[in-house]
């Protein structure tokens, strides 16, 4: 099997866990981030805004002392930007159906919350295909330290994500179960 068509298989079957976990609810997942920021002072943070059955960042990212921002897609194969969102933002569709902020003011995170579909151990994790993580992961990194914790429900994880020379590994992943912090 290629490694596309095990990406494919992968995410079917993420989709359904996430989907399932979701129903549940996040449980203590929102206070144990918020624990992990607290350790990150006013440094610009960028979250996301929630699609689908994602874990909802939005109240943590609200109670965030230092700029917050948003991911923008700029196009394929080209990192996000990221604009900054306060709470009661003008927001507009941007692709993918996420929302964006209305005003385009870019910020530069230096700690990152992540969706993803699934994620393993090693700090790896799935996303919905496109590398836009990826590519801005590598390029964010390559200007100075960057936190990246991904943000997921714990029936998410995998014993292996199936991966290739661009995907780039999390620094931490948050669930309702605790905090993962992948080997170096």
């Amino acid at each position: 099997m290629s490694l596309t068509e095990q990406k494919a298989e992968a995410r079917r079957a993420a989709f359904a866990a996430r989907k399932a976990a979701n129903a549940e609810g996040p449980g203590r997942a929102p206070e144990i981030l918020a624990e992990v920021l607290a350790g990150c002072g006013s440094a610009p943070l960028a979250g996301y805004m929630p699609i689908r059955t994602e874990i909802d960042p939005l109240p943590v990212m609200a109670r965030h002392t230092g700029p917050v921002g948003v991911p923008v897609i700029q196009g394929p194969g080209r990192p996000l930007v990221f604009h900054r969102w306060t709470p009661g933002c003008a927001m507009v569709a941007g692709e993918f159906g996420a929302l964006i902020p209305e005003a385009a003011d870019p910020i530069v995170p230096r700690i990152l919350i992540v969706p993803m579909l699934a994620f393993d151990q090693r700090g790896y994790r799935l996303g919905y295909g496109g590398g836009f993580y990826d590519r801005t992961l590598e390029m964010l990194r390559a200007s100075g330290p960057v936190i990246a914790i991904g943000y997921a429900y714990a029936a998410q994880e995998v014993a292996e994500v199936p991966i290739e020379p661009t995907d780039q590994p999390l620094d931490l992943i948050v669930t309702e179960a605790g905090i993962l912090a992948p080997a170096p």
